[in-house]
Formats: C-alpha cells, sequence, structure tokens
C-alpha cells in the first residue's frame, strides 16, 4: 500500500467520520423530518453507481473495439462497484420511501428503472464468472447497455408523473442542506476512487498470477 493511497483513505475516512454531525446541524425537512436526512446517502450513492456505470461502460467499449485488457479488468471492477452502490441506494430508498410515502416500494419510473439498471449489472457479473470463452466481450455489450440507460433513469422522473422528487430538487438546497450534501457526495466519490483502486490493483495481480501458472506450465 504505498503513501498516497494510505493518506487518501484517511483523509476519506475522515470525511465520513464528520459527515454525520455535519447532517445532524442540517435542518430537518418541513414535511418529512428527521428521516429526510436518508437523503445524505441516498443521493450520493447513486450519484456514485451512475458514474462506475459510465466507467464500466466506456471500459467495454475499448474492450468491444480495441481488446484491451487493462480495460477489461477496469470494466469488472467497476461493475463490482456498480452493484455494490446500486444496493445502497435501493436500501436506503425504500427506508426513506416507508416513512415518506408510507409504502416500501412503488412501481413507478423511477424505482423501477433503477432496479432494472442494477440488475442489467449483477447480469454483467453473473456472465462474466459463468459464461466461459468470450464472455468478456458479449458481457461488454451488457455494460454499454447498461450504461446507455444511466441517462433514461436520471431523467425518467422529469418525463413520467411519479412520487419520487424530480432532479430540479439538488439546485434548490439551500446551503444548510446544499453543504451537507455536497460534503456527503464527496466522500462516497472519494471512497469510490479508492474502492476502484484497490479493486483493479487486485485484477491485475490476478492476471499476473495467471500468466505465471501459465508460463510454468508450458
Amino acid at each position: 500500500m504505498n503513501k498516497l493511497f494510505l493518506f487518501s483513505l484517511i483523509f476519506v475516512a475522515t470525511m465520513f467520520a464528520y459527515a454525520p454531525f455535519m447532517i445532524n446541524a442540517a435542518p430537518y425537512e418541513s414535511t418529512m423530518g428527521l428521516v429526510q436526512k436518508i437523503f445524505y446517502f441516498h443521493v450520493p450513492s447513486w450519484i456514485v453507481m451512475f458514474g462506475s456505470a459510465f466507467v464500466c461502460g466506456i471500459a467495454s467499449l475499448f474492450v468491444i473495439f480495441k481488446g484491451s485488457k487493462d480495460a477489461d479488468r477496469l470494466a469488472v471492477a467497476a461493475a463490482e462497484i456498480t452493484v455494490l452502490f446500486g444496493i445502497i441506494g435501493l436500501i436506503t430508498g425504500p427506508l426513506w420511501a416507508r416513512k415518506a410515502w408510507g409504502v416500501w416500494w412503488q412501481w413507478d419510473a423511477r424505482l423501477t428503472s433503477a432496479l432494472v439498471l442494477e440488475l442489467i449489472y449483477v447480469a454483467y457479473l453473473l456472465l462474466r464468472k459463468y459464461g466461459g470463452p468470450g464472455s468478456e466481450k458479449l458481457s461488454a455489450v451488457v455494460a454499454i447497455f447498461g450504461m446507455a440507460n444511466v441517462p433514461f433513469v436520471y431523467w425518467s422522473v422529469n418525463l413520467w408523473r411519479t412520487i419520487h422528487p424530480t432532479t430540479n430538487v439538488l439546485p434548490t438546497l439551500q446551503p444548510s442542506m446544499g453543504i451537507p450534501f455536497l460534503w456527503c457526495s464527496l466522500a462516497f466519490v472519494g471512497l469510490y476512487v479508492l474502492m476502484l483502486t484497490a479493486r483493479v490493483r487486485l485484477e491485475n495481480r490476478r492476471a499476473e498470477l495467471e500468466a505465471l501458472y501459465l508460463s510454468i506450465e508450458d
């Protein structure tokens, strides 16, 4: 573990440790009260998921058109983290919805499309694991399809009538809410970068180990 990674890890951990104090100091939302503060973790988790889906999709383009092994390892790492942050969003969302809407789940445009997006990347990982030879490029197509769905998921609340808030909520946040939200978002992005770095490094070591085994067998 190099010094930069260790320093970054400590810095991000400090951001997460301080985040609850900023969230606690933020005012209550007028109608939802305390439960609205799930927002400070729920939305950043989806921001990271969407960003990770683009990383996976763009890397998959290089897999298809360039046959890049480095891009393939990046795509796999990004897909795993996409699923992880998607799970966080799908857990925190119903917790918030139960209090705000009176139900755990609604099959509206945003929630349904977000679930479908999560399942696309689960399918990517299953295809990579059980698809056999040639699954790299086939799964890359799935990743690109998932990336193409991200704008649809994001804009779905603006295109259809839905109980989910529209995308114009974030620009209207007052500073007492906007600053904690920005802090939490940066903490999540920092965590994502660290996780992606570590996961790609693991994939690189695994590839080196496999190459070593093959050279010994030869």
